[in-house]
C-alpha cells in the first residue's frame, strides 16, 4: 500500500468519485437483436447492420434493459423519470462504428438517490458508515473491444458493441480507497442480488473510473474552501484491488503536486497501469459541449409511466437488508453474512440449508448450528469449490444432503478428516452422505476395545515419544493420538483415543 508522504507538508483531503458501468443481463443487445455473447464468443460473431451503424437502419430500445435500470435506479432510491429520451454522444474511436454513442444526457432514467455503506471494521478507513449519493443512472451501449497485438497493431472485436450498460454516476462522497472500494463492492452486491447484472469485474461486465481530486484542510479536518479542485478520471480499472490501488497513487501523486505549489490546473483522464501500479496521462478531460450532444432523431421519447409501476410492485429484499436478518435469525457474524449475500445463488443456498437442517437436527437452530453450517460451507466447502471449478449455480450437494451431513457432524458420527472426505464425495457426484460413511467405512470408531488395541500398538511402535511423554512432554501426545488417528485410518474417537492413551502411559 502507498503512503501519502508529503501530507506531513500539507494537510489535505481525498475527494472520490466513481462511474460506474455495469452490462444489463439481458438476452440481446441495446437497439438490436444480436445475441448478448461472452467475451469467449468468436470475434465479431454477434454483430448485425444496427449495431455496425450502416445507413438506412433504425435503432429499436431494448425495453427489458429499461426494467433493469429501473430495478436499479429504485434500489438506489433514485428519482426516475416517467417520460425519458435517448441522445447521440459524439466522439470517433476505432470501438465506435457508428461514429457516436447512443446514451442519455438531459433526461436520464433517474437522478439522486443514496446508498448507505458499512465500511468493514478490518478497514483502516476512519469513517465506518460513509453516505454516497448519486447525481444520475442513465442507459447507453457499450463499445466494441479492441486487442492490441506485439507488433503494433490492433483489432476490433465487435460482439460487445451495442450491449446495454447502465452509467451509474455518484457524488463526490467518498473519502478514501477503503471506502471507494466498500462502495462498490455493496454495489455489486445489489445488482447481483436483483439479478440486473453478473458484475463480473474480471470478465468486463463490471467497469469503474475513480474520479480522484484533493483540497485543502485545517488541523480540525474542516476543508479550508468547499471548492472542488480540478479532478483526474482514472480508467482501465478491473478489479476491486486495482481500485485501491489506483486511488492511492494518485491520492501520492497528486500531494506532490499540491506540496510543489503546482496543483492539477484541469481535469485530465489517466489509465490505470496495473502491472506498473502508476496512472498514465491520456488525454485532457472532455466536456458535455466536447461530445456535441442532441436527441437521438430515430428513437422517440419513451413514456414509462405504466413499466414503472410494474417495477415498484416487485420490490425484493436488499443485501444489507438480508445482512441483518441473517445476523439476527441465524446467528451469523458480520463477516460471513458479507461473504454469502455477496453472490445470491450463495445466498439462497444457505437459506435453503438452515430450514433443512432445521428439520435434521433434534434442536432449534442455534448459534452452534450456525457456525457449523457457515464453517463448513464458506470455508471447506467454497475451498473444495474453488479446486475443482465449481460455483454455487451448478453445485450438485442438494440443501438437504448439506443439513443431513451437518447433522453428522454435530451428532460426532464421524471425524473432522472423515467428514471432509465425505463433502469431497458429495462434490464430485452429490450422493447422500450417510449412505457414503456407511459405504466407505468413514464413521467414527468408538469400540474402546479396538481403539486400545490400536493405542497399545502405536506405543510399542514408538518406545522413545512414549518415554518422552511420560517424562513430561505433554505435546507428545499429540503425535501419539495422531498415530492411531492415522492407523485407524481416521475413524477413532479422538476423545476416547486421549483417554485410553493417557491410562495406557499412566498419565
Amino acid at each position: 500500500m502507498l503512503c501519502c508522504k508529503y501530507i506531513r507538508i500539507m494537510k489535505l483531503e481525498t475527494i472520490i468519485g466513481l462511474e460506474i458501468h455495469t452490462q444489463l443481463k439481458t438476452k440481446s443487445k441495446m437497439f438490436c437483436s444480436c445475441a448478448r455473447v461472452a467475451e469467449t464468443a468468436p470475434a465479431n460473431s454477434s454483430i448485425c447492420p444496427i449495431c455496425m451503424g450502416h445507413p438506412g437502419t433504425l435503432p429499436v430500445p431494448n425495453m427489458e434493459a429499461v426494467r433493469l435500470g429501473m430495478k436499479a435506479a429504485l434500489a438506489m432510491k433514485g428519482n426516475i423519470y416517467e417520460q425519458t429520451k435517448f441522445d447521440r454522444k459524439n466522439y470517433f474511436y476505432p470501438d465506435l462504428p457508428k461514429g457516436y454513442q447512443i446514451s442519455q444526457y438531459d433526461k436520464p432514467l433517474s437522478q439522486g438517490g443514496e446508498l448507505v455503506v458499512e465500511v468493514p471494521d478490518n478497514s483502516i478507513a476512519s469513517r465506518k458508515v460513509i453516505r454516497v449519493e448519486f447525481e444520475r443512472l442513465h442507459l447507453e451501449e457499450d463499445a466494441a473491444k479492441n486487442t492490441h497485438g506485439t507488433s503494433g497493431e490492433s483489432f476490433v472485436d465487435f460482439n460487445r458493441g451495442g450491449t446495454p450498460l447502465a452509467e451509474i454516476v455518484t457524488r463526490p462522497d467518498m473519502r478514501s480507497p477503503e471506502e471507494a472500494r466498500a462502495f462498490l463492492q455493496e454495489l455489486r452486491r445489489i445488482l447481483r442480488e436483483l439479478d440486473i447484472s453478473d458484475a463480473d469485474m474480471e470478465k468486463g461486465n463490471l467497469r469503474c473510473d475513480a474520479n480522484v481530486s484533493m483540497r485543502p484542510i485545517d488541523e480540525n479536518g474542516v476543508p479550508i474552501s468547499l471548492t472542488l479542485h480540478p479532478k483526474t478520471e482514472v480508467k482501465n480499472i478491473n478489479s476491486f484491488r486495482s481500485l485501491e490501488r489506483a486511488i492511492y497513487f494518485e491520492i501520492d501523486r497528486q500531494s506532490e503536486l499540491w506540496a510543489t505549489n503546482t496543483p492539477p490546473a484541469q481535469s485530465s483522464t489517466r489509465g490505470w497501469n496495473d502491472e506498473k501500479g502508476i496512472t498514465e496521462l491520456q488525454r485532457v478531460k472532455e466536456g458535455a459541449a466536447d461530445y456535441r450532444y442532441f436527441p437521438e432523431p430515430d428513437i422517440p421519447p419513451l413514456d414509462l409511466t405504466s413499466m414503472l409501476a410494474s417495477v415498484k410492485r416487485h420490490v425484493v429484499e436488499l443485501p444489507a437488508e438480508k445482512r441483518a436478518r441473517f445476523m439476527a435469525e441465524y446467528f451469523v457474524s458480520e463477516a460471513d453474512a458479507r461473504i454469502i449475500t455477496d453472490s445470491k445463488e450463495l445466498s439462497n443456498y444457505f437459506e435453503q440449508v438452515v430450514s433443512e437442517t432445521n428439520e435434521w437436527l433434534d434442536r432449534p437452530f442455534d448459534s452452534r448450528a450456525s457456525k457449523l453450517v457457515t464453517g463448513w460451507m464458506l470455508s471447506k466447502l467454497a475451498g473444495l469449490m474453488k479446486v475443482k471449478g465449481v460455483d454455487w449455480a451448478t453445485l450438485k450437494i442438494t440443501a438437504e444432503n448439506f443439513a443431513e451431513f451437518v447433522k453428522i457432524i454435530d451428532h460426532e458420527e464421524t471425524t473432522g478428516a472423515n467428514a471432509l472426505k465425505i463433502l469431497e464425495i458429495m462434490l464430485e457426484n452429490g450422493e447422500d452422505p450417510s449412505q457414503i460413511m456407511e459405504e466407505r467405512g468413514l464413521g467414527r470408531v468408538s469400540d474402546e476395545a479396538m481403539i486400545q488395541k490400536l493405542v497399545e500398538m502405536v506405543i510399542e511402535s514408538n518406545p522413545k515419544q512414549a518415554a518422552e511423554f511420560r517424562a513430561g512432554k505433554e505435546p507428545i501426545l499429540k503425535f501419539l493420538i495422531g498415530m492411531v488417528m492415522k492407523a485407524s485410518e481416521g475413524k477413532a474417537d479422538p476423545v476416547i483415543t486421549e483417554k485410553l492413551m493417557r491410562a495406557t502411559l499412566g498419565k
